[in-house]
């Protein structure tokens, strides 16, 4: 069966899928009806009503993952020039909300699968993951992970935007809520009361000098803090007696986020209470590994470029697959456009779609 990935790149978007609320069902409904008919073994697996992902599995042995998450993120404040959801060609692009980041990725994943159906078929076979909820945490892939309905993959491909460049890894999030109380008063009388943003203020002061004090990655760098938002009181005239604090750190391979954790609330002491939020963890592949190299050699062969090693600056749902499979070999790459994520008039290229799916279909077949 042959699917042309620029008409169902436009479906995908045509499905507004922005996360909150998601929605994904009728999208994963969609694509999982397309590989039903082409024989694929599916399975949905909602986490929420109206919120499923899908499974496709086609032949045996260890198969090779090829995922992508369904879920968008809202359209932002700034007004579109093109209809978010119509998937629009024009000046070789297809535009909408989704466009890079990741339907196209999707799209040419399954069009890949289906025209390499036969080698899958008949070899060690492929795996498809479509999740919700990725852009809020990751959730659907760690739902997936946590009901134990994977089974098992031998390598894995994440099609998020990276114009067809292989990124062998990703930083983690962690991002985390810092609560300060107090007790209110009468902002003429400070003295009757406990001002909780005073204490948060000096949280903050103590989160611009935390040292991680660990080594660098030597393609990722080294973690990040940053304190993201703030937030106290609910008049002026009055002592506030809540203050919170938002903070994102971004770390790399070998730093245990629970630690961490553990590390921050003891740094920061009594007066302070964290919060998880998001917690997603580093992914990394050594550049060495004989499947990276062959995934570099044929980016090589169709895209025309030399690859080199380098990292996402964004989570993926990575975080969640790639230690439920028994932490595989996993690359990043899709054709999506990465500068183009969570930005208004989203578009993607329609070359590097038809690039991308012969790169798929090459990484199949040898692993077929």
């Amino acid at each position: 069966m042959t699917t042309d990935p620029v008409d169902l790149t436009r479906r995908l978007i045509q499905f507004d899928t922005i996360n909150p609320p998601g929605n994904e069902s009728a999208c994963a409904r969609h694509l999982g009806d397309l590989l039903a008919e082409s024989g694929f073994a599916v399975e949905y697996h909602e986490m929420a009503p109206g919120r499923a992902s899908v499974i496709a599995r086609l032949g045996g042995g260890t198969p090779l993952c090829l995922t992508g998450h369904l879920d968008t993120v809202p359209l932002g404040a700034a007004p579109w020039t093109v209809d978010p959801f119509a998937g629009a060609v024009k000046d070789g692009r297809i535009w909408g909300r989704g466009a890079s980041d990741m339907k196209a990725g999707v799209a040419a994943i399954t069009a890949a699968a289906l025209a390499e159906r036969d080698v899958s078929g008949n070899g060690r076979g492929v795996i498809l993951v479509f999740t919700a909820g990725e852009e809020t945490g990751c959730e659907g892939a760690f739902h997936l992970a946590h009901d134990g309905v994977l089974g098992a993959a031998g390598a894995v491909i994440v099609a998020e935007p990276t114009a067809n460049a292989p990124y062998v890894g990703h930083k983690g999030a962690l991002w985390f809520k810092a609560r300060t109380r107090g007790v209110t008063a009468h902002g003429s009388m400070p003295d009757k009361g406990v001002n909780a943003l005073y204490k948060a203020a000096r949280a903050v002061t103590k989160l611009e000098e935390f040292d991680f004090n660990v080594a660098r990655h030597p393609v990722m760098g080294g973690p990040t803090l940053n304190v993201g938002t703030m937030a106290s009181g609910l008049n002026v005239n009055s002592v506030p007696d809540l203050a919170e604090v938002g903070v994102d750190i971004r770390t790399v391979p070998g730093i245990e986020h629970a630690r961490l954790l553990e590390q921050m609330q003891s740094y920061l002491g009594t007066e302070v209470d964290i919060e998880a939020l998001v917690n997603v963890g580093p992914v990394w592949t050594d550049p060495a590994h004989p499947w990276i190299g062959e995934v570099f050699a044929t980016v090589a062969a169709i895209a025309g470029t030399t690859p080199k090693p380098e990292t996402a600056t964004y989570f993926t749902d990575a975080a969640a697959l790639v230690p439920a499979f028994g932490a595989p070999p996993t690359v990043i790459l899709g054709p999506g456009e990465p500068s183009m994520a969570h930005k208004t008039d989203e578009w993607c290229d329609i070359a590097l779609i038809h690039q991308a799916v012969e790169i798929y279909r090459q990484l199949i077949r040898t692993w077929g």
